[in-house]
């Protein structure tokens, strides 16, 4: 095989030789499965059943006009006078929605579509710590029913608990090795076809171990570094060497790479293909879920990303001089995250006031001049949620249904929920929610510091979350303090926390920063009114309430908070408690304009078609 086409050690399959477009047929050569490369649906960054109505317009030979009958004539170009007869205009009627009807079947049928490869850490139902994994379980469901064809790269995390979620994964047999790490890494890959995608699994044995996908109890693995450059040789390879369904994606696909764990896929398609004359025709799209993990480790470990000395610099890291450990620290150090904002074709963030904050210096965590630079092609898409897992119509792990044109299901579920938690069946009794890591970004210290005055009110409320061990110790003692207020369940239970958004009345997210937030659009989604930080996705999903615009009818979905302060915090719920206890009208038009809202994946798919196709009317980045 040619060295050109080698990247990895291992043997890779046949691939399309074709390098034009392959919407021109005639270039193309008869591949390994007998068919022209334009035919497959593995090949190309975009193919159609037919060439456009435009460009079959500019090759085509006039039409030679028909010959006129006895009673119709053409106009000609003098100044002939025209009899057209009835017969004639019904038949030209008749042939002018005809060609309505084909033109819209051409333009469908010549609806772009796409090879993507979706790169993550984590992937629902698979594996997930948070957002990350439900978008990419959700999204890539969404991309394939528009009709494009995707394929999901991440690990197979066997730990115990796990194996049971890749019980339907298949090896396919498949084994490459990977230089990287002084050596040559050999991993496998199994493979899952369900909802429309090939899931694909990367399998070695540093992915076999307790704990989440990042760390155990003792904190972060130490690995990690190691554990990611895997995944991501492994996720440029996947589309060369495996025969999903009878075909590979081949050289032209779209990767979408997520956050830093991805994040050396479009450096190594700069740095270690398109050198070779691979992946000339690929394209690569960063998603940011959140910026403050970047994937930063020593300088010292570049020699062990296995890329050419000279691509240090798109790497190159340099921590500021107050934040080194010492006075001969030089701060020098890899950022992962870094090289993929340098060397992706677009960025996008996971909410449209995210991709503003991460381009500010309160939010841009060491990047925002590099964002900044970059911000022609940086956009931001709010995420959706899987709106049949999220449904209180059907939901199996609430007690009650009901939908935004029968409430009468709601009361119920929080009385539920009360006597689950041992609270007082209060119907009356404001019941506030919080879901979410006991961590800074979250907010929970300032949960901590407004509880006592809260709950001075005739309140109850609830908190379910697991992260930081001295929060975890203070949800415990809050417990204690104020039993007949406060329940705290220390850890994640998914049954808990659809009941919980089902039967508060008003759902606390005081988070510092939030791309996107999920938590909010769930509580909005069963009639449960946020109380939200303004910030990042919170702002854009959460509006905030005017009970006297509209004539009176009144116009938001909750309630937004700024600055981030206690006493902030305090009137926004103080505010959100009123409205409960004396304005019920009002409350229930809250609930029923924030069921209302689109929360649909489709929405956001088709936002990210759009993306696509920016992204290929560029010529791909070569550093």
């Amino acid at each position: 095989m040619d060295a050109a086409l080698r990247v990895c050690s291992s043997p890779v399959a046949p691939r399309c030789s074709a390098k034009p477009s392959p919407l021109d047929p005639s270039i193309c050569q008869p591949t390994a499965v007998g068919l022209p490369c334009w035919k497959r649906p593995a090949c190309g960054p975009l193919f159609t059943r037919r060439r456009c109505v435009a460009e079959r317009s500019k090759e085509d030979p006039p039409v030679p006009a028909l010959a006129e009958t006895e009673d119709e004539k053409t106009q000609s170009d003098g100044d002939t006078e025209v009899s057209v007869s009835s017969t004639a205009v019904i038949d030209n009627r008749e042939e002018e929605e005809e060609a309505e009807d084909t033109k819209e079947e051409e333009q469908l049928e010549t609806r772009l579509t796409y090879n993507i490869v979706f790169v993550t850490a984590e992937a629902a139902p698979y594996s997930k710590t948070g957002g990350l994994g439900d978008v990419c379980g959700s999204l890539p469901i969404s991309l394939a029913s528009r009709g494009h064809r995707v394929m999901v790269v991440s690990p197979r995390y066997l730990n115990g608990d796990s194996d049971k979620n890749f019980a339907k994964a298949v090896d396919v047999g498949r084994r490459i090795k990977i230089p990287c790490f002084g050596g040559e890494q050999e991993v496998a890959f199994f493979h899952e076809y369900r909802a429309g995608v090939d899931w694909v699994f990367v399998d070695h044995f540093c992915y076999h171990r307790a704990g989440n996908p990042y760390g155990d109890r003792y904190g972060a693995f130490g690995d990690n570094q190691f554990r990611y450059t895997l995944l991501c040789y492994a996720a440029c390879e996947a589309p060369l060497v495996l025969t999903l369904g009878g075909y590979m994606y081949g050289q032209n696909c779209l990767f979408l790479v997520n956050d830093w764990h991805a994040s050396l896929v479009p450096v190594l398609l700069g740095a270690k293909y398109r050198p070779h004359g691979v992946y000339k025709d690929a394209r690569s799209i960063l998603v940011i879920h959140n910026l403050a993990h970047q994937g930063v480790e020593a300088a010292t470990t570049y020699q062990n990303l296995g890329l050419p000395p000279e691509w240090y610099g798109a790497l190159e890291w340099v921590f500021p001089p107050w934040a080194r450990t010492h006075a001969l620290d030089k701060g020098e150090a890899v950022n992962i995250l870094k090289g993929a904002i340098v060397t992706a074709d677009r960025i996008v963030t996971v909410s449209q006031g995210y991709s503003w904050e991460i381009t500010t210096v309160e939010g841009g965590h060491g990047l925002n001049e590099l964002l900044s630079s970059r911000k022609s092609v940086l956009n931001g898409i709010t995420n959706g949620i899987d709106v049949d897992d999220w449904d209180p119509a059907s939901d199996k792990y609430i007690p009650f249904h009901y939908s935004i044109d029968d409430l009468s299901g709601k009361a119920p579920c929080k009385a539920a929920l009360q006597k689950e938690l041992g609270l007082a069946i209060r119907p009356d009794c404001p019941l506030v929610g919080f879901i979410g890591r006991l961590d800074y970004q979250k907010g929970t210290d300032l949960i901590r510091l407004a509880l006592p005055e809260l709950l001075q009110d005739d309140i109850q409320f609830i908190m379910l979350g697991s992260g930081d061990p001295d929060t975890e110790d203070w949800m415990r003692s809050a417990e204690s303090t104020y039993r007949e207020k406060f329940r705290g369940w220390v850890g994640f239970n998914v049954p808990i926390s659809h009941r919980i958004t089902a039967g508060c009345d008003i759902f606390l997210m005081p988070s510092r920063f939030e791309p996107c937030g999920l938590n909010q659009l769930y509580a909005m989604r069963y009639g449960t009114v946020p109380v939200v930080h303004c910030t990042g996705g919170l702002r854009d999903t959460v509006e905030n309430f005017h009970p006297f615009a509209k004539e009176d009818s009144g116009q938001g979905t909750g309630w937004t908070f700024f600055p981030l302060s206690k006493d902030s915090m305090l009137g926004a719920l103080r505010f959100a408690i009123q409205t409960f206890r004396e304005h019920r009208s009002s409350w229930e038009g809250l609930m029923k304009r924030g069921m209302s809202r689109d929360f649909t994946w489709d929405s956001a798919a088709a936002q990210y078609e759009q993306i696509f196709e920016w992204a290929f009317m560029d010529p791909p980045y070569v550093g």
